[in-house]
């Protein structure tokens, strides 16, 4: 088994990761690795590899990939059975899920505090991504993300199976960030506040309200400027953490001429923003998710 160290940096040479110096008491996680990096790693034993393949508009696609073929070793989460709760009235298209019930299924899965969890989709993170922010909204900072996710790992042949991996109870206890997240009143308290900045993260005819394929109202928030979460990966799905700070440039700008202290991201239903959050984080900005969206605001219109 290898010495497993706390990835700081993108790792792209396996071995790079091995003489790495852990930064853990000051919870600085660099979240993405290379299919090299865990390749080297998938058989130890404080490592949980976890699919997260998904489509919107085939819901059962992502669970019968996985059942085909998978990273050897890894779990599934599925975005609507898994990573939401269920659709009401209003709340948007994927609500949190429960804690309780979430946190059973992460100790089914054998992950215990001291567990890297790493997970991928197929789809530049969008699912993933959602993955990463929830593990961490729940106190788990060891949650990273497999640059490239599936392709980058079939690309480089490494093992795949559609065996289940062995059963194994984890401890994992969850610490809830309650601080992470705003419902559509902080929203509407916030389009006044002089200090927030709101941010949609849709692709831009979404936003400007040319097209809209899932929700039933086009348009945006009043007051929301547009980084649509597609530009933090290339169209491989891989992103270049170097890159993300030059992303938020302007606005790293803007919050420092203005006064403004706070960032709040949405995109439709809460997913995709998790995207823009990751770009934010590796950049060294922390903001908050609007989990409801778009697909909630337009519920009250």
């Amino acid at each position: 088994m290898h010495n497993l160290n706390q990835p700081t940096g993108p790792i792209t040479n396996p071995h790079d990761s091995i003489n790495l110096q852990s930064s853990i008491a000051t919870a600085a996680v660099h979240p993405i690795v290379s299919a090299d990096w865990l390749r080297l790693h998938l058989d130890d034993s404080s490592v949980v590899v976890v699919d997260c393949r998904f489509s919107l508009m085939e819901p059962a696609a992502g669970r019968k990939q996985y059942d085909i073929s998978h990273i050897q070793g890894a779990h599934y989460l599925d975005l609507n059975q898994d990573l939401s709760k269920n659709l009401q009235a209003h709340g948007g298209r994927h609500p949190l899920p429960d804690v309780h019930t979430f946190s059973s299924k992460l100790q089914a899965m054998g992950i215990d505090d001291d567990t890297w969890v790493v997970l991928y989709d197929s789809a530049r993170l969008s699912y993933a991504a959602r993955a990463w922010w929830l593990l961490r909204y729940l106190g788990h900072d060891r949650t990273l993300l497999l640059n490239g996710g599936w392709q980058a790992w079939t690309g480089m042949h490494y093992p795949i199976t559609k065996e289940l991996p062995p059963e194994k109870l984890g401890n994992f206890i969850p610490v809830v960030q309650s601080d992470w997240t705003v419902d559509i009143n902080y929203v509407k308290a916030s389009m006044n506040a002089p200090g927030s900045v709101l941010i949609d993260s849709r692709e831009t005819v979404r936003y400007r309200g040319d097209r809209e394929p899932i929700d039933p109202i086009a348009g945006h928030i009043s007051g929301a400027i547009n980084y649509p979460w597609q530009q933090v990966t290339d169209e491989r799905g891989y992103i270049n953490a170097e890159l993300q700070a030059d992303r938020w440039a302007s606005l790293k700008d803007s919050l420092e001429h203005n006064d403004k202290t706070e960032i709040i991201v949405y995109c439709g239903s809460g997913v995709t923003a998790c995207v823009n959050l990751l770009s934010l984080s590796l950049s060294g900005h922390h903001a908050k998710l609007y989990v409801g969206g778009w697909s909630d605001w337009c519920s009250y219109l």
